[in-house]
């Protein structure tokens, strides 16, 4: 597959077939997403692999809006960022989680980023327990390491409508 077919068939999946990925290609991606470039090559950002269905389930309950299609996913990986090692750690495992969707595309699973830094849990409460906080609670972040997102993974029952068109130049600036 080129870029551009890579590229366009990447689409937010929110619903996941039962079948596992196998390991091997869980392996393959994470190999890509750790190529990802990071700044000054700091390489701050980590990764979680959580594939036990009732950790996941637990995890689609981190927020009350936006993570709840995370119970059906066989697999979330949290893309963590080492903030002891670098302040740009968000950019970098922003890149990083780029790239993991891709390669999730190359691969032939669909994925689904779910924000966690700075979200709540409840979002009628914004000053409240953040979801990072309730994912401490039972999944093993290392000390100095915060969650950015998790990445929702699994193979896809269906295929999505191609993404709409470049909607026009207002979206590029150009200077004379």
């Amino acid at each position: 597959m080129d870029f551009k077919e890579l590229v366009g068939k990447r689409r937010s999946i929110r619903k996941f077939s039962e079948r596992a990925v196998p390991r091997e290609v869980v392996d393959r991606m994470l190999a890509e997403a750790l190529s990802a470039p990071s700044a000054r090559n700091t390489r701050t950002t980590r990764f979680l692999v959580v594939d036990d269905p009732a950790l996941v389930a637990r995890m689609a309950v981190m927020r009350d809006y936006g993570s709840g299609f995370l119970k059906g996913a066989p697999l979330a990986i949290v893309v963590l960022g080492d903030t002891s090692v670098s302040d740009l750690w968000r950019e970098n495992a922003s890149i990083a989680a780029t790239i993991l969707q891709l390669a999730c595309v190359d691969e032939g699973l669909g994925s689904c980023w779910v924000h966690i830094h700075g979200r709540p849990r409840r979002k009628d409460e914004p000053e409240g327990e953040k979801a990072s906080d309730y994912l401490r609670t039972f999944l093993p972040i290392p000390e100095g390491c915060e969650p950015l997102c998790a990445i929702a993974i699994g193979y896809s029952d269906f295929s999505p409508a191609p993404l709409p068109g470049y909607d026009g130049p207002e979206r590029i600036l150009r200077l004379p």
